[in-house]
């Protein structure tokens, strides 16, 4: 008997998972074939002779996450993590650093930590010159108090040298963070990102400025990081409702991600905004060495709270996958479909009556946790780790959620 033509390039197959691929509006139980690093088909019952079979029935098998909001210039700035144990610990295979190197030191993140990574790591730059470099336990110093730290020429150069790895550029506003400089630090990254012609990202902090200014001023494209942030400065106005600035802006293209941290995700805000049908387009992490601790700790985790709050397991996906893929301009990335770069996320949704927790101290019983199965990077399987702050809440072990 002849093989199927069709297997004789597959090196792997994985069967049977429940596979979600928003871009490609694919969601149900199909298998996928891998060749080269490669997706090379997606249907039911795949030809599998020669191939390495792995069975992931009974599993959710996702593009890979993208987490587009990390710290992960390890040991260089006082508030990043290592992006090997964070990619291990939530399943994810692409890192998008939110601003921990500006212009003076993005070399040594390039060199030294996304070289010798075997994940995916790009960045926006840090419009300020040193980058985030007072943030750590007990020490907040803003980066973007004075225009002198924010020299536009240099922030535009870097970028032009490193477009590879640069995806945009980043700006914290508010507070101490920019204090008496305020919208200045906006107009300053806003100048950069138009020259370059890139996607600003920039966190909303505590006031001054308000939400509503900062939002106004952004461009189709651009995201406004911590969307879902506690009183004061949150998305909503003093009648409970989202800030029409708000709405004008996503009217616009703005795109709004969660990146949870250590300050910036409140029940108050996100069911509000939830109910108000104003979901999040992005989900992400803001990993760092406070929120890696909880109770954010990590894209997966943001990503279960997100999903015991009622959002749909393919709006949480999509999320995490497709959506940050495109808002950074990377649409090799984020999908399933036949040619694409096989990297894969593979999970189990669990029964768990784990209890989350914002940034306030507010608390919310769930019914269920995502967790990390299996991870492929171009084809390639790469090492999960456990989950040790969520494990005692999965009552009966490896029990499957039906999705």
């Amino acid at each position: 008997m002849t093989e199927p033509a069709t297997a004789k390039g597959f090196d792997l197959v994985l069967r049977g998972g429940h596979v979600m691929d928003e871009r490609n509006g694919v969601d149900g139980v199909f298998d996928i074939a891998i060749s080269d690093g490669k997706i090379a088909a997606l249907g039911p019952d795949l030809p599998t002779a020669g191939a390495r079979v792995e069975n992931l029935v009974g599993c959710i098998v996702a593009p890979g996450l993208i987490d587009i909001h990390t710290h992960v210039y390890h040991k260089a700035t006082s508030l990043s993590v290592d992006p090997g144990m964070i990619a291990r610990r939530s399943a994810v295979t692409t890192l998008v650093d939110a601003g921990s190197a500006g212009a003076g030191n993005y070399d040594g993140f390039r060199d030294y930590v996304m070289a010798h990574s075997p994940y995916r790591i790009f960045a926006f730059l840090n419009v300020s010159f040193p980058g985030i470099f007072g943030f750590d336990k007990g020490i907040s110093i803003g980066e973007a108090t004075l225009r002198e730290m924010l020299p536009v020429d240099r922030c535009v150069a870097k970028i032009e040298a490193n477009r590879d790895r640069i995806i945009g550029v980043k700006v914290r506003i508010g507070g101490p963070v920019t204090g008496k400089l305020g919208l200045g630090a906006l107009e300053l990254a806003l100048e950069a990102a138009n020259e370059v012609g890139l996607p600003l990202m920039t966190h909303i902090g505590g006031p001054p400025p308000s939400y509503a200014d900062v939002v106004a001023m952004l461009r189709p494209g651009d995201i406004l990081t911590h969307c879902f942030r506690p009183d004061p400065n949150s998305a909503l106005g003093t009648d409970g409702q989202i800030l029409p600035e708000i709405r004008a802006a996503r009217e616009r293209g703005v795109l709004f991600d969660i990146a949870h941290g250590m300050g910036a995700f409140g029940y108050a805000t996100a069911e509000s905004a939830l109910a108000a049908d104003f979901p999040p387009d992005l989900i992400s992490s803001d990993v760092h060495v406070i929120a890696v601790e909880g109770p954010g700790f990590d894209l997966l985790h943001t990503m279960s709270k997100l999903l015991n709050c009622g959002l749909t397991l393919q709006q949480v996906i999509g999320m995490s996958t497709n959506r940050p893929a495109l808002a950074i301009r990377h649409p090799e990335l984020g999908h399933l479909g036949v040619g694409a770069i096989a990297d894969i996320t593979v999970l189990r949704q669990m029964d768990s009556n784990y209890v989350f927790e914002d940034v306030v101290g507010t608390r919310r019983q769930g019914t269920t946790l995502l967790q990390p199965e299996r991870v492929y990077l171009a084809g390639k399987s790469m090492e999960i780790s456990r989950r040790p702050f969520e494990e005692p809440f999965i009552p009966g072990g490896h029990h499957n959620h039906q999705h």
